[in-house]
This record gives structure tokens, sequence and C-alpha cells, in this order.
């Protein structure tokens, strides 16, 4: 019987924060269902909250999956929170389920009209302005957080530290790429938002992979001897070679005879045989 160590704790509780932090991933990206339903925007020249603003006609339907995603990542944030041992990891947790919650107030205060299919509907509407900025906030401070957690303090896993920073300078860039209506030059800002969408998927797909990976059982650090539980602190028992090589070792004598069939040779003077004398003896 084989027995193996394994390092102790629940390692199917990383299932609470890899499971909907997957699944927020995808329905993040939710705009892409624009290639199949008519909704009349140019996503070349349009922000993707005009999907679900008061007067589009599938507002309940993106409406709907933002919500989803929303309330998603708020939960695999914050059992990813709890989880965490690291301070500036926890903290950083807490700030992506602050990214959900900000995107649930984007959802309840959204845009008026659509700019971009109406000339006279103002770009800038302050309720949903601020929500999401709120979002943008939550997400760089997770960005920063989590890594640097994970590259200082080992407070996540190794791909978060690697990948992790050229994927947060990305996500800046194409975000600062996205403001241009709101300072008098649009155009393309479409592109460049949903570019950024695409990278805080990714975002939330990297940490959903860090705990699907935590939530695999560790191998096996050392084997017992099978058949047999070692005691601790016992000398480890030699493999088959080893207990052959001993075997030879010990079929001759202190005085180089070799043991005849059925007995082991002793040094000399003693019997081979408890039932003969020492003269008889070989």
């Amino acid at each position: 019987m084989t027995h193996s160590r394994r390092t102790p704790g629940p390692h199917n509780r990383s299932w609470t924060v890899a499971v909907p932090l997957a699944v927020a991933a995808l329905l993040y990206n939710a705009w892409l269902l624009e290639a199949v339903v008519p909704t009349g925007l140019d996503a070349r020249h349009s922000y993707v909250s005009e999907l679900y603003a008061e007067d589009s006609p599938y507002r309940w339907l993106f409406g709907a999956l933002e919500l989803s995603c929303a309330v998603l990542v708020v939960a695999g944030a914050m059992a990813g929170g709890i989880r965490a041992v690291d301070g500036m990891a926890r903290a950083g947790w807490w700030a992506l389920a602050g990214l959900g919650v900000s995107s649930v107030a984007d959802v309840l205060m959204p845009m008026t009209c659509a700019p971009s299919l109406q000339p006279d509907c103002r770009p800038v509407h302050p309720a949903h302005t601020l929500t999401s900025a709120a979002v943008h906030f939550c997400l760089f401070a997770s960005l920063i957080l989590i890594i640097r957690g994970a590259r200082q303090h080992g407070g996540g896993p190794d791909h978060v530290a690697r990948w992790g920073p050229p994927l947060g300078a990305a996500a800046l860039v194409s975000s600062l790429c996205t403001v241009g209506p709101l300072i008098g030059y649009g155009g393309w800002h479409g592109v460049a938002q949903r570019c950024h969408l695409l990278l805080v998927g990714a975002w939330l797909a990297m940490l959903a992979f860090g705990a699907l990976r935590a939530a695999r059982p560790a191998r096996p650090e050392a084997e017992a001897v099978p058949g047999a539980l070692a005691a601790p602190g016992a000398p480890e028992a030699p493999d088959a070679l080893g207990q052959l090589a001993s075997a030879g070792r010990d079929s001759r004598g202190k005085s180089g005879r070799r043991a005849p069939k059925g007995g082991l040779a002793g040094p000399p003077g003693v019997p081979l045989s408890p039932d003969l004398p020492p003269d008889r003896a070989g």
C-alpha cells in the first residue's frame, strides 16, 4: 500500500474564485453579440455603453448580461480576497470587487441616448461618466495591487507576476484612447474600447486560471515502502538492487569462507549448525 503526504487545505474552495471569474471573462465581452444582433451601432465609432442606453432596443439583453457579469466579478473577487494571505494582494481583490459594484451602478445609471446615432446627444452623461470612472479606477487598482503582491510577496501565481504588467500597460493605453468624444475628438474610440474590454476579460481569465491551478491537489512529497508505513525518523529501506547486494555480502563469513547450503558461515570456532560439534562442521 502506497502512502503519500499531501499539502493540507481545502483545495476545492479555489473553484469559488475560478468559476465566477472565468464566466465573467466571457460575459465582459458580450458586445461580441453585435455580430448577430441588429443594434444599428457602428462598432468602430460607438461606445459599448450605448448598447444598453435608455433608448436602445436591446437594452434589456445587454444590460442583463452586464449585470450578470458584475455579480460574478463581485462573487469571485470576494472569494479571492478571503483566501488571500498577503495584505497587498487582498486589497487588490477587494478593488476587483469594487469594479463589479461600479459596473452594477454603470448599468443602473445608463446613457440617456446613443451619441453615435443621434447628433444632438451629448457623449458626457454625468452619472454614467462617474460610474465608468469608478470602474476604471477599481480595475487599475486591482491590477497594481495584485501584481505587486505576486511579484514582491508571493501573493499570487507566477503567470500574474510575469504577464500582468504588459497586460495592465496595454489596458491603460487602450483606455486612454477612448476619451476622444469626451474632449471633442470623436472617431475610432469604439475600436479602442473594445480592445480594452478584451484585455479586461484576459485579466479576469488570468486570475481564474491562477485559482484553477491552486485547486489542483499537490503532488506526493514522499513515497513509503510498499506494504508498510515507515516510522518517523526510521532509515530508508534499500531498494531491490541494494537488497541483493546486501544478501551477497552476508553470504560470506568474516573469515571469507563461503557458507554451505542451509546456513551462514560464522567466525572460526563457532559451529555452523547447533546440531554439529565444531570438529565435524564443514
